[in-house]
């Protein structure tokens, strides 16, 4: 297989909306380091130097390309279209992640930054960000929210090996949505020596495009794949918090017809407000935040709701501002799948394909499996398999054999 060509800025000049969403809603403060890093990035993206740094690196560190898979026993037991896998998990620190993390990295180091701040929800992208500055030489301190930091702690155990100090977040709902304040308080600060990297297509201008240009390596690799396979792709199904594997995934095909783009977000316990973090396909209000306009979860008053998702990386009130435009032009599909059918989806492919969904990505093989039998067999569709399930362990194993994992915690606590 061929190397995909390098990501390139869509055009010279910034992109600080996608329809009626986007912008930079900051303070003074920010600007400029937001004008700088703009700049910053549409020289580096341009240059062919970088992009053969970002190739080198891509290849020898963080294993691309990933591969695809051909769930055939899946495919056998659903019946309808052929269901392949791309299997980002496989990608090193075992997520999508990593694809963007390092990008920025490079990136804050071509700028002479020494300090690197990120936000992690799932930690994933925590992960990432603590991987890519312990290969790089920089300093490197993630906000995370206190209730994560609980659910998450093989990953706040590896971030910490690696050096990060990571920061528990004990404000509001102690999630997501409060690391990234945190964060963007922490910016706003000491930006000189500096570089946010923010984790997903979200954010003030330039990050959502930043972070789609960087993850479109999933997509173009995942074109070209299906391609070599002889393959047509009848839709491409990817999991949905803020957006970062949805997007750069769904990237090559955004400006086309087809193939049937279909984004699933946490439907989690149920409908109601706080049992959920369905945006795009439920009761999402227009609202800015976290410097951008998009649609989130808000009261009447404009306040960020409560959410819940089985997955830590699923639970964000908000989306992407391109993914928001995506979705209400119709070129973007948005359903939700439950907790419930989460775990189903990962017992199924776990025992059909042995492999083991991270809970994100598990959400997409829910609708996967709803998919695939309204298809035809001569058709395929592509899941993004955006991570793999051992940084959910702690979470999987208790929703599915409780006691027993009860038990060993136990006697583990007990010697």
């Amino acid at each position: 297989m061929t190397a995909p060509a390098q990501p390139q800025a869509d055009t010279a000049e910034r992109q600080d909306f996608f329809g009626n969403f986007g912008g930079r809603y900051v303070g003074e403060t920010l600007r400029p380091a937001l004008d700088n890093l703009d700049r910053e990035f549409r020289t580096a993206i341009a240059d062919p130097a970088f992009q053969a740094e970002l190739a080198r690196v891509q290849k020898t560190w963080v294993g691309r390309p990933t591969p695809l898979l051909f769930a055939e026993n899946a495919t056998r037991a659903l019946g309808g279209a052929r269901i392949y896998i791309k299997m980002e998990g496989l990608a090193h620190t075992g997520a999508h992640k990593i694809n963007n993390a390092i990008g920025q990295a490079l990136l804050a180091k071509r700028m002479g930054k020494t300090h690197i701040i990120a936000e992690t929800g799932a930690g994933q992208h925590g992960l990432a960000s603590a991987a890519a500055c312990a290969k790089l030489g920089l300093d490197c301190r993630v906000y995370m929210g206190d209730l994560d930091v609980r659910r998450q702690r093989p990953n706040v155990f590896a971030m910490e090996m690696m050096g990060t100090r990571v920061i528990p977040v004990h404000s509001g709902t102690m999630t997501l949505k409060d690391a990234i304040n945190a964060a963007l308080r922490d910016w706003s600060a000491t930006y000189p020596d500096t570089h946010y990297l923010i984790g997903s297509a979200l954010g003030p201008s330039p990050f959502p495009e930043i972070a789609r240009i960087f993850q479109s390596v999933v997509g173009r690799e995942t074109e070209q794949q299906m391609a070599e396979a002889g393959e047509e792709i009848a839709a491409m199904i990817a999991c949905v918090g803020g957006g970062s594997n949805s997007i750069g995934f769904f990237e090559p095909f955004l400006d086309k017809p087809s193939p049937r783009l279909i984004g699933v977000e946490a439907g989690g316990r149920g409908p109601g407000p706080g049992d959920n973090a369905v945006r795009m396909a439920g009761a999402s209000r227009y609202g800015i935040a976290h410097g951008y306009k998009s649609r989130f979860l808000m009261d009447d008053d404009g306040q960020v709701l409560p959410t819940h998702s089985i997955s830590a990386g699923l639970d964000y009130p908000g989306i992407g501002p391109q993914l928001a435009a995506l979705g209400e032009s119709g070129r973007i599909e948005f359903t939700a799948a439950s907790d419930e059918e989460t775990l189903e989806a990962l017992k199924f492919f776990a025992r059909q394909e042995g492999v083991m969904f991270a809970l994100e990505s598990a959400h997409a093989g829910a609708v996967a499996m709803r998919v695939a039998p309204t298809l035809g067999r001569d058709q395929a569709i592509v899941v993004n398999m955006s991570g793999r399930g051992d940084k959910d362990l702690f979470i999987t194993a208790k929703a599915l054999d409780r006691d027993r994992w009860i038990d060993y915690l136990k006697n583990e606590i007990a010697t």
